[in-house]
């Protein structure tokens, strides 16, 4: 389903706080299927801080190592967007000609959005959705809900059984769901997901932990998106880990018990030149600003770059 380029909001009650669903559109040209680009066994996973870093025993910029022909999972977490920076130039240009995104997502998924478009206005070379040659990226309304919904299964397979579909990579946030989910209800999103890469193989799709809530380290947050990150590791998927991003300020101190606000956003800019937005929705401009470039890194290791 197809929406027109701009901002629609609806408010919804997530958890006691408003997510708002914000829709645009966009179209481009067919372009190929993104390939696995590193091998692995998948390594340990992150734990919300117990292990510092990316993860334990995965190799910089959150990617597992491995052997054999085993694809490794891709995970997007806090050293990836402080890895920005060295994404080769041959690498973005692959990436704007490689990638046509669908991305399902209400306001707390909208932080990437707006980082990527703070990246796209300091550096033109990251421009998205302006002209031929760029990623398309069409967003639609909605998020991954709660235990067991799966609308958003529906939404995506109305898409891409479209004539003429040309979307290779699918995403989808969560709002607030992650926070008092179940590990039955985790599940039913991991095992949804895993079907529709079966049933769509020339498509990427991407996983997501859910946002901080302020129940640190040993709340049911915490336990679920550890459920999320251990399944992708173990699976060898592509994850965005949203809720690592928010835990670790750009010189790797963890901050346990924060929440999607980003506090620690503000302390840092107190005291660092951060870039500024006209809103990010629910945190801090630098956290969306984190975010865009860890989904930058994401694409560019998609496409087969080794992480910087």
């Amino acid at each position: 389903m197809k929406h027109t380029l701009g901002l629609l909001t609806i408010v919804v009650l997530c958890l006691g706080q408003t997510c708002d669903r914000s829709t645009s559109d966009s179209s481009g040209p067919p372009s190929g299927t993104p390939a696995d680009t590193s091998t692995g066994d998948g390594g340990a996973s992150s734990t919300d801080g117990t292990n510092s870093g990316n993860g334990g025993d995965s190799t910089p910029g959150g990617t597992d190592s491995g052997s054999g022909n085993t694809p490794a999972a891709i995970v997007a977490d806090h050293q990836a967007a402080s890895a920005f920076d060295s994404i080769p130039a041959a690498t973005i240009a692959a990436i704007q000609a490689r990638f046509r995104i669908f991305y399902g997502h209400t306001s707390h998924g909208s932080q990437i959005i707006t980082g990527i478009g703070m990246i796209q206005a300091a550096d033109a070379r990251f421009a998205f959705n302006a002209a031929s040659g760029t990623i398309t990226i069409q967003e639609t309304e909605g998020d991954l809900g709660t235990e067991g919904d799966t609308n958003w299964v529906t939404t995506t397979r109305e898409q891409l059984n479209q004539a003429g579909n040309t979307i290779n990579l699918v995403i989808w946030s969560w709002c607030g769901g992650v926070s008092d989910n179940t590990p039955a209800g985790i599940d039913a999103y991991l095992q949804a997901m895993s079907q529709l890469e079966r049933d769509y193989p020339n498509v990427v799709f991407v996983y997501m932990t859910g946002h901080l809530d302020g129940t640190g380290p040993d709340g049911n947050l915490a336990a679920r998106n550890r459920q999320i990150r251990d399944y992708c590791r173990t699976n060898h998927k592509v994850l965005f880990d949203f809720a690592d991003i928010e835990s670790y300020d750009p010189a790797n101190n963890y901050y346990p018990t924060d929440s999607d606000a980003c506090e620690w956003c503000t302390a840092w800019c107190d005291t660092h030149s951060c870039p500024t937005c006209g809103e990010c929705a629910h945190s801090h401009c630098f956290n969306c600003y984190r975010k865009g470039q860890a989904f930058w890194w994401l694409l560019g290791r998609i496409t087969g770059w080794s992480g910087g």
